[in-house]
């Protein structure tokens, strides 16, 4: 206990007449040490939302020749939302973004669970295999970016990997191609990731009681009937948690992508990410890009809710 706090306990002793402090007092005196902080913690968070939802109701950006407090000059009757609805560059950008959550996010976790399954037993080595796995969650977005970018020139590693398979000359344009590009850039993001839904669902493993896995064994289970009945239901909050934190972050995908393709060949890999950096640094239409963050926000809530209540049902119904 600091001598500050100290102080302040002997004065409210002082005020309830030197009696034992009381739960209920204790409290407040616990809320009343803690308000500046939550102030400035409701300050941090709340000012952006505000400022990005007071933006996004506006025509304003840097070159209207107004400050920002002024912006309400330009209101425009949340024509920013009819224009959102209205986007087709918006909706072919979230598309993308679905498509490489949809592929990405599944695959990263089978890739995860599996890995994890083999990591939850000792064998030669392990240590080492560990450290190696980990590697790519440690660099930088940016710099598995420019590694993925030289892998996929048409005389880059993976056409040569292709040629010595084929026994031809292999010249595939992989990130000005449409559809390759993206492929490439799935790949990249799996690669990069899966070590992360490995670590998070190996934490979930190791917890498993260790008991029921004998009895079950005993009982005559076979591997496969121990992991569906005792172990992926043991794992239910800790799978909700690896997927929620993965579709999240896919839909905030940049750094790899942007490195690799710069959303092109054309629009051909521009995620939502992708978009509205450009509308914020070339166009410079700042309050439709706030509308469009306004509008992601929201989506990415929902999500969050509903893992948090499927995590909270995994955690009262019993296993």
């Amino acid at each position: 206990m600091s001598a500050v706090t100290a102080m302040i306990l002997k004065d409210e002793m002082k005020i309830v007449g030197a009696r034992p402090v009381s739960h209920d007092e204790g409290a407040r005196l616990g809320f009343r040490l803690t308000l500046p902080a939550q102030i400035l913690v409701l300050f941090i968070s709340a000012f952006p939302l505000l400022m990005q939802l007071y933006i996004s109701i506006t025509d304003w950006s840097p070159l209207s020749g107004l400050g920002w407090w002024n912006a309400w000059s330009l209101w425009n009757s949340f024509a920013n939302y009819t224009d959102l609805a209205a986007d087709a560059r918006f909706w072919s950008a979230l598309r993308r973004t679905a498509i490489v959550m949809i592929v990405c996010v599944p695959t990263e976790f089978l890739l995860g669970l599996a890995l994890a399954t083999l990591f939850a037993d000792d064998f030669p080595g392990k240590r080492i295999f560990y450290s190696v796995l980990l590697m790519p969650m440690m660099v930088v977005p940016a710099v598995a970016g420019y590694m993925f970018f030289m892998l996929f020139q048409s005389g880059g590693p993976v056409n040569d990997i292709l040629s010595a398979l084929t026994g031809s000359p292999v010249t595939i344009a992989w990130l000005s191609d449409p559809t390759l590009a993206l492929i490439a850039v799935m790949v990249a993001d799996i690669w990069q990731w899966t070590p992360l839904m490995f670590l998070i669902l190996l934490a979930g493993l190791v917890g498993v009681p260790e008991d029921q896995i004998k009895a079950a064994t005993l009982l005559g289970a076979n591997p496969w009937q121990r992991f569906v009945t005792i172990v992926l239901p043991k794992m239910k909050t800790i799978i909700i948690i690896a997927l929620a934190i993965r579709v999240i972050e896919n839909f905030k995908i940049f750094d790899t992508l942007y490195i690799m393709t710069g959303g092109g060949p054309g629009v051909a890999t521009e995620t939502i990410s992708v978009y509205i950096y450009k509308l914020t640094t070339q166009d410079l239409i700042w309050g439709y890009v706030a509308a469009i963050a306004l509008a992601i926000l929201i989506v990415l809530s929902i999500v969050a809710v509903f893992a948090m209540n499927r995590m909270v049902r995994a955690r009262e119904v019993p296993a």
